[in-house]
């Protein structure tokens, strides 16, 4: 009888459960044990000196927890901003710290109980993604999820590190700004702005 018990417990501890999401239409997956929750796009504000890999901060509660868009991390055009966006909110290991970080999505997929037996080892190449970033791949129907590293994907070097400024001048521009009006001159654009044109009245008049 105790032999007969055991069974089902072993093959409960195979199955794990991952969060699937979008990036450029490429399905991923992040195990469920680092995933906190999913939070509707808000603001996110962009903060000088990050690495271009962060998008900016958003407010969860009163935290300021960083959102990271991988789609930039992974050499592809940033993610667009659309009523599908979600961020998902992940627990990660930067050297001896866990650290709560928001991913950027374009949509959340669904949520899988997969066998561990079912994950497969990442082809050598044609993935979207660099393989130590992997760690493995889903079955899903004919297609894949490519399963996430958080803890490889989200290095402590890049969420921290400054960015290098030769690279962060061609990164793409985000304004965080969406409603928001062209910005006033300041004073001084001001005053010149207005000695010129009082210029060109009095050579007008004369």
């Amino acid at each position: 009888m105790s032999t007969s018990h055991s069974e089902p417990d072993r093959t409960l501890k195979q199955v794990d459960e991952y969060l699937t999401f979008f990036i450029a239409e490429v399905e991923y997956a992040v195990s469920l044990d680092h995933v906190r929750e999913v939070i509707p796009y808000d603001t996110v504000t962009r903060v000088p000196g990050m690495p271009e890999t962060v998008r900016g901060v958003t407010n969860l509660r009163g935290s300021v927890v960083p959102v990271i868009d991988l789609a930039i991390k992974f050499r592809l055009s940033a993610i667009e901003v659309t009523p599908r966006t979600c961020i998902v909110l992940v627990d990660t290991k930067l050297g001896d710290t866990t650290l709560l970080l928001g991913l950027l999505t374009e949509e959340v997929g669904q949520v899988l109980a997969m066998d561990r037996s079912q994950l497969l080892p990442p082809p050598p190449f044609g993935t979207p993604v660099h393989t130590d970033y992997l760690n493995g791949m889903l079955p899903l129907g004919k297609k894949f999820a490519l399963v996430l590293n958080i803890d490889h994907a989200l290095s402590e070097d890049e969420i921290l590190a400054p960015p290098d400024f030769a690279t962060d001048a061609a990164a793409p521009s985000i304004d965080v700004r969406e409603d928001a009006s062209d910005e006033a001159l300041d004073d001084a654009d001001w005053e010149s702005a207005e000695a010129s044109a009082a210029g060109e009245r009095a050579a007008a008049r004369s």
